[in-house]
């Protein structure tokens, strides 16, 4: 058979094309309590593989006791036996001649985490890639750690030696030498700096005294806390846990930072680098793994879900084409037709394979998790949003480590204005287990702003300004946090004038009631207001304003039409301005007539009973 035929055999998992008798490779999985080892290879393989992913999870549960390590979703490891199978899976840029000849990649998503791994790749490290990243997956969960440590940590991890019995943890990286004898080291006040807007992280050869000095550093702290019985890095972690900014931090933990800069350039001259090695057999029990074959379709699947993630789309697509014409009810492939056209911006189709996926009674929660996520935005009846939370409450409860789930859910009971403070606790259960997310932060302030909570929103803001790593989220936290603190401001101002106004209401009532005994006071009547619908929004001009103390009517005079509106207290209602700035004693019972306006309502299930207020929007 040709090199081409069998590149193409293992694209689309078909029969081969010259020869009847040759035999189809078989596949088997091995599942380990916190990984999925897929391979070509054989049992023994494959279970050494899994062992080793064990331990090296074990590294780190010595290593970080109190850390929370594991990652919502399984590590799926594809282990191919040569290079013609790693070459059909790894990225297509790594094709080419001439390109970096790889033994290993991690490929980080935000819903799953897959390795790819050659096994028996050459060089000292060929795993190191994989460990490299590794690393900074069970690392994702610390929001605390600046750049420098989490790529310092990375580094010194990466060149990683598992055995039958031991770990040797730390050995010295030749690249990242080179590098520090050849550049001129970074300030550490400039290091300890550094984030994910620093032309240090981004631009290529900055980038790499970056990462070399951050090796550099962790390894000699690492290396003489040991020998020293010292605690400087374990400091240094609590002080920032405490909100201690990176650089304040490391003066309190490491002294004088000029005599550890010398420190550290004489620790790199010396050229003398211990490692550390370690014990790694009691954490793990092999007789837990379970192995099983796996059909033809259901490795064509896995491999083109990988491809899928890996940007490979003709031929994931080739091969998912394939699988679904011999298995139309492959829920696995149904759900990667439903990312590839989500990534392609394909909304109803992803819905569509999503659907499928989720009617075939999948247990797999990111067939429920994407239904929902596609058809939260596609409208729809009362049935609709039923089903979309139907969905995101089985992906909770098929993987209650999912963010997403919870995210989701959150901002769909919030939208409905239903069960908020479920929706409150649902979003900061996301925050929980994805602690660097900054739109689950942003998405519980504004679950907080709509509970009327703008103190508790602005302290969230103010945590999550902290964790933006892009302009774009900086800015939109500002954005936030802006609106936050003047929703706060004219919240204090209402309420201020709430209480002069009922102080001046219940005085002319007692006035009048003395003044004519046989005069009934009169207030509106009391409303059974029940929801219809989803929110609607209309712009006219305000009329007939009424008001009892604390209910208020009026009309929304729009398009044409005549719209009534109610509120049980005007003093709960959000109230904002458009394109300039209100009077500062706006009184909404006597300053909202005749004003142009955007209301937010919700209609009464009864049309003799007038619509509810949710908030007005002021215009010039």
């Amino acid at each position: 058979m040709s090199r081409r035929l069998l590149l193409l055999w293992l694209l689309l998992a078909c029969s081969c094309v010259s020869s009847g008798a040759e035999k189809q490779e078989a596949w088997l999985e091995v599942r380990s309590p916190h990984f999925v080892v897929v391979t070509n290879s054989n049992e023994k393989q494959g279970r050494r593989i899994a062992d080793q992913f064990e331990r090296m999870r074990s590294v780190f549960h010595a290593a970080f006791p109190k850390l929370q390590i594991d990652p919502g979703t399984p590590v799926i490891i594809l282990a191919v036996k040569d290079e013609k199978d790693f070459q059909a899976l790894e990225p297509e840029a790594y094709l080419a001649k001439g390109s970096l000849k790889l033994g290993g990649l991690f490929l980080r998503a935000a819903d799953k985490n897959y390795v790819l791994m050659r096994l028996g790749a050459e060089g000292d490290h060929p795993y190191a890639v994989v460990y490299h990243e590794y690393t900074h997956l069970l690392l994702s969960k610390a929001d605390w750690m600046p750049l420098w440590m989490s790529e310092g940590l990375a580094e010194f991890y990466q060149n990683t030696d598992i055995t039958d019995k031991h770990a040797a943890l730390g050995q010295v990286s030749a690249d990242n030498i080179l590098w520090l004898r050849q550049n001129r080291l970074l300030p550490l006040p400039t290091l300890f700096a550094v984030d994910h807007n620093s032309p240090y992280y981004h631009e290529e050869n900055k980038g790499s005294i970056f990462y070399a000095e951050s090796w550099a550093l962790m390894h000699y702290l690492e290396i003489n806390d040991f020998k020293d019985k010292a605690e400087r890095i374990t400091k240094y972690g609590v002080l920032l846990a405490q909100n201690v900014d990176a650089v304040s931090a490391a003066i309190r933990a490491f002294g004088d930072l000029e005599h550890l800069q010398s420190d550290l350039e004489a620790y790199i001259r010396d050229g003398r680098y211990n490692y550390f090695t370690m014990t790694t057999t009691t954490e793990v029990d092999d007789s837990a793994f379970k192995v099983r074959p796996l059909t033809q379709t259901q490795t064509a699947a896995l491999r083109a879900d990988f491809l899928a993630y890996n940007e490979r789309t003709a031929d994931a697509q080739a091969l998912l084409d394939r699988v679904l014409q011999d298995d139309p009810k492959n829920v696995s492939a149904l759900e990667t037709k439903g990312h590839l056209a989500l990534r392609q911006g394909h909304t109803d189709e992803a819905r569509k394979w999503y659907g499928q996926a989720v009617q075939l009674d999948s247990q797999d929660y990111l067939a429920h998790y994407y239904f929902a996520a596609m058809s939260i935005n596609s409208g729809g009846d009362a049935s609709v949003q039923s089903k979309i939370e139907d969905s995101l409450r089985a992906a909770i409860k098929l993987n209650p480590a999912f963010a997403p789930a919870f995210d989701a859910l959150a901002i769909v009971l919030a939208t409905q204005r239903k069960n908020m403070e479920e929706a409150q606790m649902l979003a900061l259960r996301a925050i929980t287990l994805d602690p660097t997310n900054v739109a689950y932060r942003m998405n519980v302030a504004h679950i907080l702003m709509m509970m009327e909570n703008p103190e508790s929103a602005i302290a969230v803001l103010k945590a999550a300004q902290k964790l933006a790593k892009t302009p774009e989220q900086t800015q939109m936290v500002a954005d936030a946090l802006m609106r936050a603190q003047e929703y706060a401001e004219m919240q204090t101002k209402f309420r201020e004038q709430g209480r002069v106004y009922r102080t001046e209401q219940n005085t002319t009532v007692e006035t009048l009631a003395d003044s004519h005994p046989d005069v009934e006071v009169t207030r509106l009547k009391h409303r059974d207001f029940v929801p219809k619908g989803p929110h609607r929004f209309a712009v006219g001009v305000l009329k007939e304003v009424t008001c009892r103390n604390p209910e208020i009517d009026l009309t929304l005079a729009a398009s044409g039409k005549q719209i009534s509106l109610h509120a049980d207290n005007y003093f709960k209602v959000p109230y904002s301005a458009l394109g300039f700035e209100p009077a500062k004693d706006l009184n909404p019972c006597t300053d909202l007539e005749n004003r142009p306006a955007k209301v937010e309502y919700v209609e009464s299930a009864n049309p003799s009973i007038a619509a509810q207020i949710v908030s007005v929007e002021l215009r010039k």
